[in-house]
């Protein structure tokens, strides 16, 4: 959406009262004035979209993870534990764009440990992940970076409903095979089938 500067007259204590609440929801006061007249004209920003999309996620993940919220209006962050050695945590970072094109979005998963075995395990999920998902989709965007895995949401719809349910269906498949793998470490090849039974019977839109 096209931006444009405009000038406005405003009293002092109104800007001072948007200044609090633009940090209140970690956005500026142009953003925040922006989503006031947008709401009060009955149009839908691109903010407005995606602040839509991540209440509906949270609100069909919130019983398995655990939100660290927005730390940005495109961003929302998920924390899921595995039962593992000191109990490590997994972070979801779901990024939404604000003019989607191809895709609409992208996940990204990490986790913080100081275990150089804990480490390989993860990527050797993230790498098994990817290969039974290209099984199945030869087109999949996903891979590994930097130690984390990325994986880009396409797709035609921008339908709210269907962007937040099928994400969060991906992001829930995801981490579900991941506590599976971890339990069963001492059975590789059971593992994998459990994994890629997982990712089957998830019925994934992405």
């Amino acid at each position: 959406m096209k931006k444009s500067i405009y000038s406005l007259v405003l009293s002092e204590n109104v800007v001072a009262a948007v200044d609090r609440l633009a940090y209140e929801r970690h956005t500026n006061r142009s953003n925040l004035i922006n989503q006031i007249l947008a709401e009060y004209v009955s149009y839908e920003t691109p903010e407005m979209r995606m602040q839509d999309v991540f209440d509906r996620m949270q609100a069909l993940l919130g019983n398995t993870f655990q939100s660290l919220g927005n730390s940005s209006p495109t961003m929302l962050t998920l924390r899921s534990a595995i039962s593992y050695k000191y109990n490590p945590t997994v972070r979801y970072q779901v990024e939404l764009y604000r003019t989607p094109k191809v895709a609409v979005g992208e996940l990204k998963v990490s986790m913080r440990t100081q275990s150089a075995t804990l480490s390989l395990l993860v990527m050797q999920f993230f790498k098994l992940w990817i290969k039974i998902e290209r099984a199945y989709h030869p087109d999949s965007d996903a891979t590994v970076e930097d130690g984390r895995f990325i994986k880009r949401f396409v797709t035609d719809t921008m339908d709210s409903e269907s962007i937040a349910s099928g994400i969060s269906a991906y992001v829930d498949a995801f981490d579900h095979a991941l506590k599976t793998f971890f339990c069963n470490l001492d059975q590789p090849e059971i593992a994998e089938a459990y994994v890629e039974n997982t990712y089957v019977n998830a019925h994934l839109l992405f």
